[in-house]
């Protein structure tokens, strides 16, 4: 018998081995839903909404999306900042047995339709500040529906007016003979309930682009399972509870921001901040005021931290977990942020990991008692790596 991994040793009350439900992603989350029904799903930019009425919209655009066709095997490319229309479309296209590719919103046009092709997307799901960057998809690509959403379909009203008054007014009418639909009308008309297919937890449930070592992106399959796992292994890991919250500053194109900030808070019970619109200055005013226990980013976003005058005032005695990745992180920015968080109450350390796409994100992960300077951490649980000779 093999001797077990050395880097066991660090788990202290960590299990070895964890359960993962065999399930299909979307009933991971209506588990959630049904734990956990008032608390708070998700805020954004002040919009709120309970894990049951989360859970309702989610159904609702479902059965909105089966309306215009879409079924299981069937993929949507999802087009979207962090933001509740491109959450709930991952999880209603999830409800169908259908596959999200997810990627960035500035997407060129040329870019656009190399990846809805590459996916064979028949559904496509965007803003209508884009619509110009995808109307030629329509005709040159697998694409048969195009779906629009505006920034203000997820707003307060009176988030909306002042949307209208400072930029609303400045983006150019999509054409009222435009071959689209309309979000808006996915989440208020009554369709017909849309049947449940049978899911394997071993089935694809999503697509994410990575570029890799050859800059071409490449489209990663993820399974329900993948995501399923990797939730459960890194709310275990940082001891993420129900009713955390957590700020999410990173997109949903990216498995950091979808997998370890977004499905890891809903399928905790998490409060998710999803924040648009990645700027230290946003970051900061967000951390000041909604006081998350949990952020997560690369090394450029606790450098621009530092600097934040924001983030600077903020009481950050909340903060348990503050976590980095996608680069190495620079020694004095990591004194400098850790020295901030102690002068504003706080006591958190910034930990490193290692992961990439095909594991969603995260595959190591310093372990929150046990720092060490210049590691990345150790295997989470379930997870074996191997060293390798290359040409072997």
């Amino acid at each position: 018998m093999e001797d077990p991994p050395r880097w066991l040793a660090t788990y202290g009350e960590v299990p070895r081995h964890l359960a993962y439900p065999e399930c299909s992603l979307y009933d991971a989350i209506m588990a959630t839903v049904r734990r956990v029904p008032e608390a708070v799903a998700y805020d954004f930019l002040g919009a709120t909404a309970t894990y049951r009425e989360f859970g309702r919209m989610v159904d609702q655009v479902a059965d909105g999306l089966a309306s215009l066709g879409m079924g299981p095997g069937d993929r949507i490319t999802i087009a979207l900042p962090t933001s509740p229309q491109g959450v709930i479309a991952f999880y209603a296209a999830n409800r169908l047995g259908a596959i999200s590719a997810m990627i960035h919103p500035l997407s060129t046009t040329p870019e656009v339709e190399r990846l809805i092709t590459l996916s064979r997307s028949r559904f496509a799901l965007t803003l209508d500040t884009l619509y110009d960057r995808f109307r030629g998809a329509l005709g040159r690509t697998p694409l048969e529906t195009l779906i629009l959403t505006r920034v203000s379909d997820a707003l307060t009203p009176v988030r909306k007016l002042a949307f209208w008054l400072m930029q609303g007014r400045k983006i150019r009418a999509v054409p009222r003979d435009a071959p689209v639909r309309w979000w808006k009308d996915l989440t208020v008309r009554a369709y017909p309930p849309a049947p449940r297919p049978a899911l394997n937890t071993n089935a694809m449930a999503g697509i994410l682009f990575s570029g890799g070592t050859l800059g071409t992106p490449k489209g990663i399959m993820l399974s329900h399972r993948n995501f399923i796992a990797e939730a459960i292994q890194l709310a275990t890991w940082v001891r993420l509870e129900a009713g955390d919250r957590i700020l999410a500053a990173l997109p949903i194109f990216h498995g950091f921001g979808l997998g370890a900030l977004v499905n890891v808070g809903f399928m905790t019970g998490c409060r998710v901040i999803l924040v648009p619109l990645f700027t230290a200055e946003v970051v900061g005013k967000l951390v000041r005021k909604k006081q998350p226990n949990m952020i997560a980013g690369v090394p450029t976003l606790y450098e621009a931290l530092c600097r934040d005058p924001s983030f600077r005032r903020a009481d950050l005695s909340s903060l348990k977990g503050a976590f980095c990745g996608g680069d190495a992180l620079p020694a004095p920015v990591k004194e400098r942020f850790e020295r901030t968080v102690a002068k504003r109450g706080g006591s958190v350390k910034v930990l490193e990991g290692y992961g990439l796409t095909e594991t969603v994100t995260g595959a190591i992960v310093m372990p929150l008692h046990a720092v060490r300077e210049g590691s990345v951490g150790v295997p989470l649980p379930d997870i074996l790596v191997a060293i390798c000779r290359p040409g072997t």
